[in-house]
Formats: C-alpha cells, structure tokens, sequence
C-alpha cells in the first residue's frame, strides 16, 4: 500500500504562560495559552526545485533600521516583506496554498485538533546526580557519610573504566523538547492566540513552533 503523505500546518510562537478553562461540562482544563503568530510566509520550498515541500515563515517584524545584515535583507527584500526576528522552515507545509508575504494567524488551527509544540527548557544549571536524574542518594542518619554524591564509577579491574552515558553532575535544562499531541480548546484568531491543553516546553516569552499534521 502506497504511503498517504499528511499535509502540515506550522507557525511560530510565544508562550504566555498557563491558566485554566471550564469546558461545556464543566470540566476544568489546563491551558497554555500561546501567541501563535501572526507569521509572514518569507519563502516556498517546492519538490521539483529543492526536493521537498516547505514554507518558510518570519515571525515578529524588526522595527529597528538596521533590522538584518546584507545577505538577509536580500532574502526578505526578494520575498518583498520586511525583515523578520525569527524565521523557521516547516515542512510538509503545500507550497500552492500560500503566497509570499501574506500573514498567517491562529485560523490555521481547529480546535480539537492534536499539535506538537517545540521549544526551548528552562535552564537550570549546573546539577547534582540527584536532581539531574533521580538517584536516591545515601541515608542522613546513624553517621552516614554518604548523601548526595554519585559514589563509586568505575569499578575495580574491570571494566577499569567509565563507561560511555554515565549518568553524572552536569548541566541541566536549555534543551530542545517536543510536546507531542497536545489538543487545541481554543483559537482567538483576531488576537492570534491558541489555547492547548496542558504544558508546554519553556518559560513564559520562550519562542515555540506549533505544528499540526492533517
């Protein structure tokens, strides 16, 4: 059976912050709300030129003068749209359905529908064994010298060495996560706002890509 390919819808956004919603029975849902656009379509990828099919999308115009160096200004001055802050590229994204510079809101969103949210973790630091991955660590009683260090690694004669993906102390968060399928309750597109249910990766004004598959 040949394979189906599903069209994909994207914008950029960023996060709000979190609140909560009654839905029509009553429930009690939490929401993250996102300022999902609006974003200005800069470019189209097509199959038979570049291999696949993609849009790029520009979020947040630069309203300094020099908003981008010569090689971007180039890029947005072809496309005829003013230079952006952000730009991403989605894929899967019909190329024929858009032209460029035209404005893409929240309306490209259902509500009911599954996306995934990409964006950024909160950093934390430099972390213990502990809070990095959950060890339990030593008694605090009866004279126990052990609490929260990582103990013993590398054994004796054998392996008589580290091995590769210990889990150690090291540096925490700022990492690139997805929030897959999380459903739309809401969509405000004069205002450009999406409302997901649950949480999202990153803190309030954290840059996300929402993307939906159809």
């Amino acid at each position: 059976m040949a394979k189906v390919e599903r069209k994909t819808v994207g914008l950029i956004g960023r996060k709000v912050g979190m609140t909560q919603i009654f839905s029509e029975r009553g429930e009690l849902i939490p929401v993250t709300v996102i300022q999902a656009g609006p974003c200005t379509v800069v470019q189209k990828r097509v199959r038979a030129k570049d291999g696949y099919d993609a849009i790029q999308v520009g979020f947040e115009p630069v309203t300094k003068k020099r908003g981008a160096n010569k090689p971007a200004a180039g890029h947005f001055k072809k496309a005829g749209v003013a230079p952006q802050r952000l730009l991403r590229e989605v894929r899967g994204m019909a190329p024929e359905e858009f032209e460029l510079g035209q404005q893409l809101t929240s309306g490209v969103f259902q509500v009911g529908e599954k996306v995934d949210v990409v964006g950024v973790s909160k950093g934390k630091g430099f972390q213990g064994g502990v809070k990095r991955h959950g060890f339990r660590g030593g008694a605090d009683t009866h004279g126990s010298m052990f609490h929260r260090a990582p103990g013993s690694i590398g054994a004796s004669s054998y392996p008589s060495r580290v091995f590769p993906g210990q889990h150690l102390p090291g540096h925490m968060g700022s990492d690139r996560v997805t929030a897959k399928n999380l459903a739309v309750v809401g969509v405000d597109p004069d205002r450009s706002l999406l409302l997901v249910k649950g949480a999202v990766p990153g803190a309030s004004r954290g840059v996300v890509l929402i993307t939906a598959k159809r």
